[in-house]
């Protein structure tokens, strides 16, 4: 059949696989037969290509983020950011490729309920399988699972803007995405999760229900940039004290057009992010809950950008006479909107979207001004955008999951969100069990992690650095704009810039200096060898003469 025409249809092809030696109904049977592996065929290729269409537009999410980092960070760092989101998205290729996807699906497909066993003692922590992708047939699925993966990543990238190194980057992105998201994975989405809808005997009778991962991606990576931009610190200048007086400093970006238009990609990427967490679109009833999911993706979004740009525009007047109307509150509300519908966008009517979407932009100016209160500093305020909305999301499918969708998803179940059974507080109490767990498992696996990097010194950039910009410091580009002044203090850029190459000058010249140093200590050393070997009698000349070498070495090192 692999060798037959396009042009031919399914019945003149297996017509022509039949044999003439067969009876009627041998012929009968062979022809269903090869009718219903066609299907199946077809099926399956309609399914890896919704997969691989849907990753592509949530991995597209990474150049929205890019651009939202990009233009909520001064000039002088931007290509510092811009590489770092680029790290984001290797390290979690080559950290969920290696153990990742193991530890997160390990011989583990999405099914439907009861596909994880018969009885809680087949629950694992983890998976231990499809190392390297070892066995692995389904790639497409990988793709899908390692563009989440980098989401979550990505997510704390902008909390750190501006002020850390670039091995921290690298080496969180890798760590999160090869074991801290994979435990979170496996627990909640996976047959064999302890917290997971789809085994056997679920958390309650029905177990934590986390549709496309406000919980999963956005909780996990919001929880990990609060405790990264925690332990490394604030930006020089943000927050300072003037007569006891507390002052915060704000550093608006350098465009709010890259902001708009990472906010617009963002939000065309989610349709992929939610639809596509069906998985098998070729299913009558998986079809049903992604039409659903897109439409509440888009109404929750529209209704967080307005809530957000109505709340800050009537406190703005409260404080200062006069009502002003916020474009980044508008775009930070709108993602927020976006994050806290995407838990349970496929199970919530689209009245439902519009209230979660509406809450979810306070929320958002709530946590943004609870983070200034802290002395918390976040460059594009990630962690009220996915933490405190995550939050939100995960539990609001305990409050408005609707029954007819919940049996869609998991065929039996009777659950419902609190608002439609009073009386049934399980699948709410199994949210909230289930965010205790994720925020736990992030806070005490990443918090030591950013303490030890902030101990070796590997976390947060020079001071110095981090005035001139790290641009130049790491990169070695000028400043596009001469004019525009991004120093944090009342001195100018260029005597920041001055300092900062006289003191990689004064560096050069001594890592010079050392090197000339080693390199007479090693030619002395193996003079002394020769001597020793051939001249015994100026042992004790060549001695004194590396003792001296040995002494001006202590004093430089």
């Amino acid at each position: 059949m692999s060798g037959a025409s396009s042009s031919q249809s399914t019945f003149d092809v297996c017509m022509q696989s039949l044999s003439a030696n067969l009876t009627t109904d041998e012929q009968q049977t062979e022809m269903l037969r090869c009718i219903s592996n066609t299907i199946d065929e077809t099926r399956s290729g309609v399914d890896a290509f919704y997969l691989i269409y849907a990753a592509s537009l949530v991995f597209f999410m990474q150049a929205g983020f890019a651009m939202v980092c990009a233009g909520s960070v001064r000039l002088k760092n931007l290509q510092n950011t811009m590489l770092k989101n680029l790290l984001d998205a290797c390290g979690a290729a080559l950290g969920f490729y290696t153990v990742g996807y193991a530890f997160a699906w390990g011989s583990s497909y999405p099914g439907v309920q009861g596909s994880g066993g018969t009885n809680n003692d087949d629950l694992t922590f983890a998976g231990f399988s499809n190392f390297f992708l070892s066995d692995m047939d389904r790639k497409a699925f990988w793709l899908f699972q390692f563009s989440f993966a980098a989401t979550s990543a990505t997510i704390v990238a902008g909390a750190l803007a501006e002020r850390s190194q670039m091995l921290a980057y690298l080496l969180y992105s890798t760590l999160l995405t090869a074991f801290v998201y994979p435990i979170v994975v496996h627990s909640i989405w996976t047959p064999k999760g302890f917290l997971s809808s789809f085994t056997a005997n679920p958390l309650f009778g029905i177990g934590v229900i986390d549709y496309a991962g406000s919980l999963v991606v956005h909780v996990t990576g919001g929880q990990t940039a609060l405790i990264a931009a925690y332990v490394l610190g604030a930006r020089k200048g943000r927050f300072h004290e003037i007569d006891g007086r507390r002052i915060t400093k704000d550093f608006p970006g350098h465009s709010i057009a890259l902001k708009m238009l990472g906010v617009f990609i963002l939000w065309f990427g989610w349709y992929g992010f939610n639809a596509g967490s069906v998985y098998y679109i070729t299913i009558k009833s998986n079809a049903v809950l992604a039409q659903n999911a897109v439409v509440n993706t888009t109404l929750s979004a529209a209704a967080g950008s307005i809530s957000a740009l109505l709340a800050k525009a009537w406190l703005s007047e409260r404080e200062t006479g006069e009502a002003t109307f916020s474009l980044t509150d508008a775009l930070w509300g709108c993602l927020s909107g976006l994050v806290s519908v995407t838990g349970g966008c496929s199970v919530i009517s689209s009245w439902a979207s519009i209230v979660i979407g509406f809450i979810s932009g306070l929320i958002y100016l709530w946590g943004s001004n609870v983070l200034i209160k802290l002395r918390i500093d976040d460059a594009v305020d990630a962690i009220p955008i996915h933490l405190c909305s995550g939050v939100w999301g995960a539990l609001s499918v305990g409050l408005f999951a609707v029954p007819e969708y919940i049996q869609l998803l998991h065929p039996g179940v009777t659950a419902a969100g609190w608002f439609y059974k009073i009386n049934d507080g399980r699948l709410l109490a199994c949210q909230v069990i289930g965010i205790l767990f994720v925020i736990g498992w992030v806070t005490v696996l990443m918090f030591p992690f950013f303490g030890l990097l902030h101990y070796l010194g590997w976390l947060r950039a020079d001071s110095l650095d981090e005035i001139v910009g790290l641009d130049i410091s790491y990169h070695g580009a000028n400043a596009a704009f001469p004019s525009y002044n991004t120093a944090d203090d009342s001195s100018s850029l260029d005597q920041h810039v001055a300092e900062h190459r006289q003191r990689r000058q004064q560096q050069r010249e001594e890592n010079q200096r050392r090197g000339s140093l080693r390199r007479r200590m090693l030619f002395l050393d193996l003079s002394k060898s020769d001597h020793d070997h051939r001249r015994p009698t100026r042992q004790q000349e060549g001695g004194q003469n590396i003792v001296g070498i040995e002494e001006g070495a202590n004093e430089v090192f």
